[in-house]
């Protein structure tokens, strides 16, 4: 959830550059001057593979954008790991769809907010609240301001994540977006940038939202553990999940 940057000429208002910046709600100095932090992209990149014995490995293809608690200078911590998750997700699709499909900046928070109001899934008192999306939320946005279906998929408890391994693999192989993952006792939304599986085990490449704080670079991100490969059987084994996986285009 970016770095410090300024221009000599406009210091409350700049052009929006979606490729590297977010200026949604962007917080001011004590200057008054609006601050942009920059978003990394491709946090995974130079990971290694969580293990020598990895028989499949299967990541996201094409770009995304690390969003995570009060990267825009909204303080959402505590109730925002989902909407940061979806704004990674619709980062994928903004910086890698077909030209003739829409490509929209991923929307802030509170677009989030309107359009699960204008839809129906919500009531009028969400907006501007601080209750928490899921990874069924996340697929209506993303069908309503994409046109991108996703499919949901459930796992009855964690110690039965093994069984959704395949449509993993299957899922950045074909696709390549981002899959957004969530349950119940363990209610911390994840973004899945890929899947490895082995002899000793699997592992989820996980794209930790719940980071706040001042901006990070690559090196550090994955050195903290908020972009890192996870085991299957760190996941809390007794609680269910769901994962979002948006059906994009085949590559």
């Amino acid at each position: 959830m970016e770095e410090t940057e300024k221009t000599a000429t406009h210091k409350k208002t700049e052009c929006i550059d979606w490729g590297r910046l977010v200026c949604a709600q962007t917080p001011t100095t004590a200057n008054n001057e609006t601050r942009k932090d920059i978003l990394v992209k491709n946090a995974h990149d130079g990971l290694p593979q969580p293990s020598p014995d990895c028989d499949r490995c299967s990541v996201i293809s094409g770009e995304c954008l690390y969003y995570h608690y009060g990267c825009d200078g909204k303080d959402d911590r505590g109730w925002g790991c989902g909407y940061r998750t979806l704004q990674t997700m619709a980062s994928w699709l903004c910086l890698n769809q077909p030209l003739t499909v829409s490509r929209r900046h991923p929307p802030g928070l509170s677009e989030i907010q309107q359009t699960l109001v204008e839809i129906g899934d919500k009531p009028d008192s969400f907006l501007g609240s601080k209750e928490w999306i899921g990874t069924f939320e996340a697929s209506l946005v993303l069908d309503q301001l994409y046109d991108v279906p996703c499919r949901i998929l459930h796992v009855r408890y964690g110690k039965e994540l093994d069984q959704a391994l395949e449509d993993l693999h299957d899922h950045f192989l074909t696709r390549g977006s981002p899959v957004m993952m969530g349950g119940d006792r363990d209610n911390s939304s994840k973004g899945i940038l890929g899947v490895c599986t082995g002899k000793r085990g699997s592992y989820l490449l996980v794209m930790d939202p719940h980071y706040f704080g001042c901006p990070l670079d690559k090196k550090s991100l994955q050195s903290q553990g908020w972009v890192s490969w996870k085991t299957i059987g760190s996941l809390d084994q007794c609680s269910f999940y769901n994962l979002c996986l948006p059906l994009t285009a085949k590559k």
